[in-house]
């Protein structure tokens, strides 16, 4: 399940060397919801995978440091690393292939 982060989560996690995944978006973007569902249907696949999520409004130096050029995104993270950044969420289908790179 996604668990709202704060910016500290996340480094925290990036510094530990853990594998998760970071799910960026803005309250007000449709798209955004829609590829939240998906993802939130994907994870429940996989109970073990960490997973945050972060409003993009309130975190600029993330957004900054990763290069994100637009919501929603998902960032994967293979043991601190990042892996894949994703822009297109496609299906679910697709997102349980994403998640079983990482997991």
């Amino acid at each position: 399940m996604m668990q709202e982060w704060k910016e500290e989560e996340c480094k925290l996690a990036v510094e530990n060397g853990e594998t998760f995944c970071l799910y960026l978006y803005t309250p007000l973007c449709g798209t955004c919801q829609v590829a939240s569902k998906m993802l939130t249907i994907s994870l429940e696949l996989f109970p073990e995978l960490k997973a945050g999520k972060m409003n993009m409004n309130y975190i600029q130096a993330i957004a900054e440091s990763y290069e994100i050029e637009s919501v929603p995104c998902l960032l994967l993270f293979k043991e601190g690393q990042l892996h894949k950044k994703i822009y297109a969420f496609q299906s679910v289908p697709y997102l349980y292939g994403l998640l079983k790179e990482i997991s």
